[in-house]
Formats: C-alpha cells, structure tokens, sequence
C-alpha cells in the first residue's frame, strides 16, 4: 500500500481535497512572487537608478531559476517524498523573500529573486504530481480547474494588495506578501503530504545537468540583454551565443548519455506530448511577456499608480475565477486541442486591442480588454496541463509535469527578456523617427512650442528661458510617444506569439485523436 493509499484509509475521500489545499496555498505563495514584483519594477528602477532592461532581470532571473530546478521536482519527490522536498522548497522560498525585502542594492534583489525562482520551480510541478496521484484520470481536468481557482486569487488580488502597500509604505514589502502562505503551506505539508514512496538507495542528483543547464540560460538571456547596448556583432555578443549554443547541445547530449538525467527524453518521443510542449513555451512567452509589458505600460505611460495599475488586474482575476472550474470539466470531455486553439484565439485578440492603447485609453477599457484575454488563457491552462500529461504513461508522470513547466517556464524567460529588448530598441527607433520631423517646416511643431511658450511666460518663466522649456517639453512629448509606440509594437508581437501557436496546437490535435489514455 502506497503512502498516498494510507492516507486515503486515514482521512477517506476527503483525503483529496487536504492535498489540493495543501498544494494550492503552497502555489499561491509562489505565484504571488511571479507576478507581484512586475507592479514594483518602475519603483525599483527609481530607487536603484537602472534601466527597464536591468529590471527585467528581476521577472527573468526568477523565470530562468524556476525553469532550471522545474527538471528536478520528479528527482526531488523520488528521492525525498513530496512532505520533505515541498518543506525545503518554501524554506528557501522564504530565505529569498525575506533577503529581497532587505536588499540594498539592484545585485542583492535579482540574488533574492533567482533564490525564490530556484524554490518556486520545485513547489508546481510537485502540485501537478499529487494531484495526478490523488485523481483518477477521467476527473483531473476537473480537478485542475479547482486548484486552478486558488492559484488565481494570487495575481487577480495580489497586484493590488501589493500596490496598496507600495503607495502607503514601499515597494520592499511586496516581497513580503508571500512569507504568510509559505509559513501555512510548510505546516499542512507535514500533515498531508505523503513522505519518500520508494525504498533503498536514493537516485544520484544530477550535478553536471543542473550546471550545464544554468550556463546555457544565463549565458544565453546575459547575451540577448545586453546585445541591443554592446552591439549584436560584438566579440563578446557572438561569444555569448556561441558559448549559449555550445551548453544547449552539450545538455542534449548529456541527458541523452547519464544515467541519472533530469530530464528523460523519451517522452518527447510522444508526438502529442512534443506538440503540447511546443504549445506550451509559446504560451508561456506569450503570457508572461504580455503580464510583464501592461504594469510598466500603465505606469510609465499613463502615469498610474501601483494601486491603479494592480486594480486594473483585478477584474482579469475575478475572471478567471469563474472560467476556470468550467474549462476543468470541460476539459475531461472536449479534446484539449480544440479549447486550447479557442483560449489561444481569445487570447490573441485581446493583445490586438491592446496594440491600441494609449495615454488616452481609459482605465475600464484596459480592464476590460485584460478580462478578455484571462478568459482566454483559463481556458487554456487546464487543457494544456491534462492534455499533455494524459498522453504518458504514469511513470513518466513525474518527468512529464517537469518538462512540461520547464517548457513554459522556459517561454516566459524568453517572452520577458526579449521583449523588453525589443521595446527598448523600438522606442529608440520611434524617437528618431518622431525627432526627424520636428523641424521648422513643421507647422504642428511650430504651434505646439509658441503654445507652450505663451503657457510659460503667463506662468512667469523669464523670455531667455522660454525656447529651451519649450524645446525639453517637446523632448519629453516625443520620448513618451515613442515609449508608447514600441509598447504598442510589443503588444502586436505578443498577438503574433498566439496566433502561431496554433499550428502546434493543430498537430497536437492530430497526434492526439490516436493516443491512448494513462
């Protein structure tokens, strides 16, 4: 009898929903961390004095260290049961939450993301793996949508709670937010989460994979950041791809080889599985970069606050909310490639209308187009998950859950990184082209400055003083027009991402008609 057996005899049926309470809570602490810190990035390039693609280190420091320690959550529940590896997971999740509220410098902080990104990884693939162990097959997708539902209060409130502080204290204490979840999640995890099912010698660790792996991210992501500043045809730019290039094929092969790899490819000789993961780091570029771009866009842009800019994801939450536990039933009975195809469609139309946003674009606007894209993406979540993981066998359930929020979580990483780089160099773009046609020939130009001129001098600037005010505010006018446009060029690429995960998403739908079931 299994351990997951005992406690069936122990606590009956109800046994299933303590295990999902146990993994929701646990959850929520750690998606508070990945979506809260996007509300505070305009606050900490403030206090630190960084740039917006210094700060985006601190959405993909943690993105990259989740998707390097997702591999290990099978290994970790092998070797140590699900109590003890989901107990040492929040333990440093709460080392690294604690050292970001202290840190006194940007270094310390991104140290303190990539801690709690490291422990993050962990915690939500082992909630997949209980709750795969807890549900029969034919009631996950249900399953899935209830524990989704928890695990959607955290960004649909925690944006705002977290703003609320910031505006009333500082944005330190967002990083607190999560610390009371975690302390509750280790208590039930000692009282229902079962301990190491297995007996004998525990399955070596994989150091070398785990290493090769982490240089092939940083390197890689180091490499895509800095290529806008340092050139893309620098020395040390193409060293920086040769050397990212050279760690991804040597981990290819390496997990190939070992004995004790992380990473077992042999479910990638699934065809449906291979589809569903393709799905999957679109999604998760797509989803990640989109929740990163609208905090910055309503700060910077619009000037919101960071109560404003977490209320205006609220709705989005609520949302979700109710989609969920409807797409997790649904999800047992339609096939998961056609709700992910009509998810991925919503999705990508609400990223169209947000290429339209501007400074003028209202709050309940925004709200709304945000409503429409998190009904889309609740649709998605539950299909994709049991989608993917139904098609393995229940061996490999454990690497499947792994890979398959190692995929997405590896998509996010990208999806931040390159957008933000993509922005960046679009609104340089902008800017020159906006400057090019200021010109004394231009009679809107012309009328703007004697307009503001005329506003200065009743103001009771000095008339020496008036061309240059005038001249800056310009400045300042085509700065943010520009910021504006290349938010609205982003957007457009994230409508791109989803429309293109469709093709996957069709031959997920043509290898899956012909899998079996697990």
């Amino acid at each position: 009898m299994s351990q997951v057996d005992r406690f069936f005899d122990r606590h009956g049926p109800a046994y299933k929903w303590y295990a999902t309470g146990t993994i929701m809570i646990a959850t929520i602490s750690v998606v508070l961390s990945t979506t809260i810190v996007n509300v505070a990035i305009p606050a900490v390039m403030g206090a630190f004095g960084i740039s917006a693609v210094q700060a985006q280190w601190l959405s993909t420091g943690f993105l990259a260290a989740m998707t390097v320690t997702m591999l290990l959550a099978d290994w970790a529940e092998r070797a140590f049961g699900a109590r003890l590896a989901m107990n040492a997971s929040m333990a440093v999740f709460l080392v690294g939450s604690v050292l970001g509220g202290l840190a006194p410098n940007e270094t310390v902080l991104t140290l303190a993301r990539v801690v709690q990104g490291a422990a993050a990884g962990i915690v939500q693939p082992l909630a997949m793996i209980m709750l795969f162990k807890v549900f029969p097959p034919d009631k996950r997708g249900a399953a899935m949508g209830i524990y989704g539902v928890g695990v959607v209060l955290a960004p649909a409130l925690g944006p705002w709670v977290g703003g609320v502080l910031m505006d009333a204290f500082d944005w330190r204490f967002v990083f607190y937010l999560g610390l009371p979840f975690a302390g509750i999640s280790i208590l039930l995890s000692n009282l229902f989460l079962p301990g190491r099912e297995e007996t004998g010698p525990r399955q070596g660790f994989d150091v070398a994979g785990v290493a090769i792996l982490s240089v092939f991210l940083a390197t890689l992501l180091s490499t895509l950041s800095n290529g806008q500043r340092m050139g893309w045809e620098s020395n040390p730019i193409l060293l920086g791809f040769a050397v990212s290039v050279a760690a991804g094929l040597a981990f290819v092969a390496w997990e190939m080889r070992t004995a004790k790899p992380m990473l077992d490819v042999r479910i990638f000789g699934n065809f449906a599985f291979v589809s569903a993961s393709v799905v999957s780091f679109i999604l998760g570029a797509g989803l990640f970069g989109s929740t990163y771009l609208l905090p910055v866009f309503v700060q910077q842009i619009q000037g919101m606050t960071p109560t404003q800019a977490g209320l205006l994801l609220m709705p989005s939450g609520f949302a979700m909310l109710v989609v969920f536990p409807i797409a997790g039933r649904l999800s047992d009975r339609v096939p998961a490639a056609v709700m992910i195809a009509i998810g991925m469609a919503i999705f990508a139309g609400s990223s169209w209308l947000m290429a339209g946003a501007d400074v003028n674009t209202t709050f309940w606007t925004l709200a709304w187009w945000t409503v429409v894209s998190r009904i889309g993406l609740g649709l998605v979540f539950p299909a994709i998950s049991t989608g993917s993981l139904n098609v393995l066998p229940r061996h490999l359930l454990g690497q499947g859950s792994g890979a398959s929020n190692f995929i997405r979580q590896l998509g996010g990483a990208f999806g931040v990184n390159l957008l933000s780089v993509f922005i960046e160099r679009r609104t340089i773009l902008h800017a020159e082209a906006f400057a090019a046609t200021q010109t004394t020939d231009n009679v809107a130009t012309m009328d703007l400055l004697q307009g503001v001129a005329d506003l200065m001098q009743h103001g009771g600037v000095p008339d020496h003083q008036l061309l240059p005010a005038a001249t800056s505010f310009l400045g300042q006018t085509i700065t943010i027009q520009a910021s504006n446009a290349a938010f609205q060029d982003g957007f457009i690429v994230v409508f791109a991402i989803f429309i293109l995960a469709l093709v996957p998403t069709w031959f997920m739908w043509h290898a899956r008609r012909g899998a079996p079931e697990s």
